[in-house]
């Protein structure tokens, strides 16, 4: 693709960033076959080819319409179309420098900035967004049916004592995240027993800041940014202690591996961002190498997985969940369109309710089209999501393993 960058920006290394992914755009339109936004909406510009080149012409004319601004904002950033496309267009990249500087540009309205800054300020505070759930769960049964289902169920949330180890074959430490903290606090604790029998110790961080994806992707990159910092300062003192820094929440996992992109014109934080996330690893990506062979529980579940994109597109492990819980004995059903977003997407399902609404609908019937049991997910995003409209429990894929892998103490 053939670009001519407005002299205003040429010069600043992002938009060189920018230009050099447009140029390896070869308008193929691969893309448009696996993007959920344009399957549903029919229009070019909300494919990924038809945003590359409203961010060309941004870049070009140092300017943007309010209507291009809502087809970038309709993007998921799934990465669904980096996984079709040939020429390796990083296109998750350029949506990042596309909306940041089309948010300078031309900022949002007023309604759309009180709602994200509402959003950036709740979400990622455990103590707020559990306090809000259980609000939410205590007027559950008199809210409107559209607000209700937004609504998680409150865990039922058993404690684990973990022994401590004496000579463990790996010393991993597991983030705890900010929405998965409050809503559902389980899963780390059922990583932490489970992972205590394969004699793996785990350590928590004392006090541990946000991974910033909130903020970034919500209109406040510099914020993000900051967070970013943040967390690295507290990472970067001790990660060379641990054979892994593991996430179990794909969505912070994504952002966590990609420290050392974002940062990368931070002379400060890049080096630290590149050594912490030489660590950094997805849960699944460290239970590839457990045996669950002795199961406590024989009953054999009959499994709907949900692949979140942010494991299968942007963390490229697509499959490896999968395989796990049928080493592990599982009976995973067939799900139909498994590459296709929830329409989650972090906040998105706030911003953007009626695509998510419909992206919710068709997810759950192909996930539910061969009657599962259950729906395992590795996303608290995704999680929630589709929980809100499921007609079967949907649980985190650790949480499910803790389950039927961890000894009872009566054992």
């Amino acid at each position: 693709m053939q670009t001519k960058i407005h002299s205003d920006l040429m010069h600043e290394p992002r938009v060189q960033e920018a230009e050099e992914i447009l140029r390896s755009c070869v308008h193929c339109g691969f893309c448009t076959a696996t993007c959920p936004t344009y399957q549903l909406l029919g229009d070019e510009l909300d494919g990924p080819r038809g945003r590359i080149y409203l961010i060309k012409n941004m870049l070009e004319d140092n300017d943007i319409t309010r209507q291009s601004q809502t087809h970038l904002d309709q993007c998921l950033t799934c990465r669904a179309c980096e996984t079709t496309c040939p020429s390796g267009v990083k296109y998750a990249r350029l949506m990042e420098i596309g909306q940041e500087i089309s948010g300078e540009l031309r900022p949002a309205g007023i309604v759309a900035r009180i709602r994200d800054t509402l959003l950036r300020k709740l979400m990622p505070v455990p103590v707020i967004f559990g306090s809000l759930t259980r609000l939410g769960n205590l007027f559950k049964p008199v809210l409107p049916a559209r607000l209700a289902e937004k609504v998680p169920s409150l865990p039922v949330v058993a404690a684990k004592s973990v022994k401590a180890l004496a000579d463990p074959a790996k010393r991993v430490l597991v983030l705890e995240g900010c929405v998965q903290k409050g809503a559902t606090p389980q899963v780390n604790q059922a990583l932490a027993a489970l992972l205590s029998q394969h004699n793996i110790s785990v350590s928590f961080l004392a006090s541990e800041s946000c991974c910033g994806s909130v903020d970034y992707h919500l209109s406040a990159p510099e914020a993000g940014r900051d967070k970013m910092r943040r967390l690295l300062d507290q990472l970067h003192p001790v990660y060379a202690d641990y054979d892994a820094i593991v996430s179990t929440a794909s969505g912070c996992g994504a952002t966590l591996k990609e420290y050392a992109q974002i940062l990368q014109y931070d002379h400060d934080y890049q080096q630290k961002a590149k050594e912490v996330v030489s660590r950094i690893k997805d849960v699944s990506e460290l239970l590839a190498d457990v045996d669950f062979a002795n199961r406590t529980e024989t009953k054999l579940r009959r499994i709907a997985y949900h692949s979140p994109c942010t494991l299968q597109h942007g963390q490229k492990l697509p499959g490896l969940v999968e395989t796990i819980l049928t080493k592990a004995g599982y009976e995973l059903v067939q799900v139909d369109d498994a590459h296709l977003c929830c329409g989650s997407a972090g906040t998105y399902s706030v911003t953007q309710p009626e695509i998510a609404g419909q992206l919710l609908d068709n997810k759950l019937h192909h996930l539910q089209h061969h009657a599962p049991e259950i729906i395992a997910t590795a996303n608290i995003g995704c999680q929630l999501h589709l929980g809100s409209r499921a007609g079967v429990p949907v649980v985190h894929w650790v949480e499910l393993l803790a389950q039927d892998f961890v000894r009872r103490e009566t054992d």
